[in-house]
């Protein structure tokens, strides 16, 4: 069904923009009568739906799952769903959220499901929550499947405000240590140039001497180079994370990293286990819902493994067999994953899996971070005492000699 673009007035004479599906352009019309709009201009929409929310904007995971937490509260309450949509839409203050809202809102009274609305901005309500609300509207259990989609997404805001605060602090000394090495050898250092002359040409200079000085002449003078260097390397390996091969490539440099690549592959593992868990317990087929976990991970070296596991559940074989000759899943959640099977439990042990890797995982980053500060700080004091050598050497030299 085509969308139209269209601008109207209400009974009071306001100015009213939307979009709308229909048919055909007489049929927008009569819709935009129906609601007591005096049509002013009805047209195609020249973009893909949604796109007038493509242009980078997008709504916090806090908000997005608070939203879907007191949608589910006013069904649970009776309230209709339209009727529960206009007042999530009137109440809210973020502006692309109201709008995407209006837009849902238009597109359910023109006869398009919940789940299909949603579908229509991707950048706002991510797959697994559509596939979620579809499973929920077409099986009976909306409410429930909209308070699931909540809790995992405020567990998942959780999970990336946590990792992020950990990180914060250590991002911060080495920002902060870099800045402070550069000023010293590009402002501080240079001071001492004409004062070790003397000494170079007798050949009485210390070669770390030597070497600093001549190294804070050339980035005094090649900076830019540097500088471009760096951020050169940064566009090049943007530009190889983009394609399949460099984002499998550095992925699976990611899990292969010391101390920080457990971590990486036990938040992949935990998104995969937690979101096809909260599938299958709404009901979701687990075709579909591999389809979905897979790319929630996160990580491309494990959707490979999981999409082996789809082609052979399709066969009708089990999941854990091919997650554990991937040889990425870690032993102890295959064998839960098989027990599961065996049991018929496993939505509710994948979400069990996915909440005790995330306790570990944590205190894992907890430990680095520990590790991490006093080591950048060791580091950032290294780099300045051998600044200070490398300046006093001549010095305590030219006090001998006096």
């Amino acid at each position: 069904m085509p969308d139209f673009s269209y601008i109207a007035r209400d009974s009071h004479g306001q100015k009213v923009m939307g979009t709308l599906a229909a048919p055909s352009q007489r049929e927008a019309i009569s819709q935009l009568s129906s609601r007591a709009l005096f049509p002013i201009e009805v047209q195609a929409a020249k973009t893909a739906s949604g796109a007038k929310f493509s242009f980078g904007k997008r709504v916090g995971g806090q908000l997005i799952a608070t939203t879907y937490g007191q949608l589910a509260g006013l069904l649970r309450s009776g309230v209709p769903l339209l009727r529960s949509l206009c007042v999530l839409r009137d109440q809210t203050s973020h502006k692309v959220l109201h709008e995407v809202l209006q837009d849902v809102h238009d597109r359910v009274e023109a006869g398009e499901t919940l789940a299909d609305a949603l579908a229509r901005h991707p950048r706002v309500f991510n797959e697994m929550a559509v596939n979620m609300v579809r499973a929920g509207g077409e099986g009976g259990f909306l409410e429930e499947a909209l308070e699931r989609v909540a809790t995992f997404t405020e567990q998942q805001e959780d999970l990336k405000s946590r990792t992020m605060g950990a990180l914060a602090y250590p991002m911060f000394l080495a920002t902060v240590g870099s800045l402070v090495v550069g000023g010293l050898l590009i402002f501080f250092v240079p001071n001492f140039e004409e004062m070790f002359t003397r000494l170079r040409e007798r050949g009485e200079l210390p070669w770390i001497t030597d070497f600093l000085l001549g190294f804070s002449r050339w980035l005094q003078s090649w900076w830019w180079v540097f500088a471009v260097v760096v951020v050169a390397i940064i566009v090049y390996i943007r530009v190889q994370v983009a394609t399949e091969s460099g984002r499998r490539v550095f992925d699976l440099v990611k899990v292969k990293l010391p101390m920080a690549g457990k971590i990486f592959l036990n938040l992949a593992v935990a998104r995969f286990c937690r979101v096809l868990g909260t599938m299958l317990r709404n009901g979701v087929p687990i075709l579909k819902s591999l389809e979905v976990s897979r790319g929630a991970a996160g990580n491309r070296v494990l959707s490979d493994a999981i999409e082996d596991a789809s082609e052979n559940i399709s066969s009708g074989e089990t999941l854990s067999g091919p997650l554990a000759s991937s040889g990425h899943f870690p032993p102890n959640v295959v064998e839960m994953i098989a027990v599961a099977e065996e049991s018929n439990t496993l939505d509710t042990v994948l979400t069990d899996i996915a909440d005790g890797l995330e306790r570990r995982t944590f205190r894992q980053l907890d430990l680095m971070v520990r590790l991490l500060e006093p080591i950048m700080l060791l580091i950032l004091a290294g780099v300045v005492l051998l600044v200070v050598i490398a300046l006093l050497l001549p010095v305590l030299k030219m006090s001998t000699a006096i």
